[in-house]
């Protein structure tokens, strides 16, 4: 499959006239909890040519390929993806740390290096309360619930319980976050939804888990009292941001 992304990425090179830049899995396979049918979540950032930018038309800054029911793949443009960490997008964060890397540059680990200066706790809590908060309404309110809804709700949930502690970006795999910020009675419980998850069908329904339910619901409610009351220093400029966009379009990667 790792063949079949590359050769893909090259078309998708070829046929958009770019160059792409990184491109990762954004997953459950880079999670670390991929069922048997899980697909995969490919994700890019790529450059245009210099007179691209200069056209007086809008550049198209998305890039997006038809679904299939194994691979899901899209892009973002490198002006939007600067404009992105400027406001500490917390996506980005998570493409730049993912352990699966189908294609990098040198730019990305001179991104990496940049990034740290755009990052905002308090902005990227609300991004990951909001997730677990509507995840958990959506899907873990019934007598029965599907096993892999738990992780969509449990890892935004570490990750600001990471945050809170660290006061960096949370790291990429599950595993981490679990080893890190799961209390301990609780570990043999998700260790089991777990086995659950990687052992079966995406579709899976089990029965809902109340101390798990219970430890969500106390953690989101003491998650958004802690960041009502969290200052944000977050005050970045432009400048590191423009260099990089400059040193990438004069580079002539392509």
């Amino acid at each position: 499959m790792r063949k079949k992304i590359q050769t893909q990425l090259r078309r998708i090179e070829e046929e958009e006239n770019i160059k792409i830049l990184l491109a990762v899995e954004s997953g459950s396979r880079a999670w670390g909890f991929a069922s048997p049918d899980s697909d995969y979540d490919v994700r890019f950032i790529y450059i245009r040519r210099m007179e691209d930018y200069l056209k007086l038309e809008k550049v198209q800054d998305v890039i997006e390929l038809p679904m299939d029911d194994v691979l899901d793949m899209n892009g973002w443009d490198l002006q939007k993806t600067l404009r992105l960490l400027y406001k500490s997008n917390p996506t980005l964060f998570e493409w730049f740390s993912s352990p699966i890397v189908y294609q990098e540059t040198e730019f990305a680990d001179k991104f990496r290096d940049l990034m740290i200066q755009y990052f905002s706790s308090k902005k990227t809590l609300y991004h990951y309360i909001s997730m677990a908060e509507g995840n958990y309404r959506e899907y873990l309110k019934g007598d029965f619930v599907r096993a892999k809804k738990y992780f969509y709700v449990l890892r935004p949930v570490l990750a600001c319980q990471w945050i809170l502690d660290q006061g960096t970006p949370p790291p990429m795999l599950f595993s981490e976050l679990m080893e890190a910020e799961l209390p301990a009675e609780l570990t043999g419980a998700v260790k089991q939804l777990l086995e659950i998850k990687m052992n079966s069908p995406e579709v899976k329904l089990i029965p809902r888990i109340p101390e798990i339910n219970e430890y969500l619901d106390e953690s989101i409610l003491r998650m958004k009292r802690s960041v009502r009351s969290l200052e944000d220093r977050h005050t970045p400029d432009w400048n590191a941001l423009n260099q990089i966009f400059w040193q990438e379009l004069s580079s002539g990667s392509f």
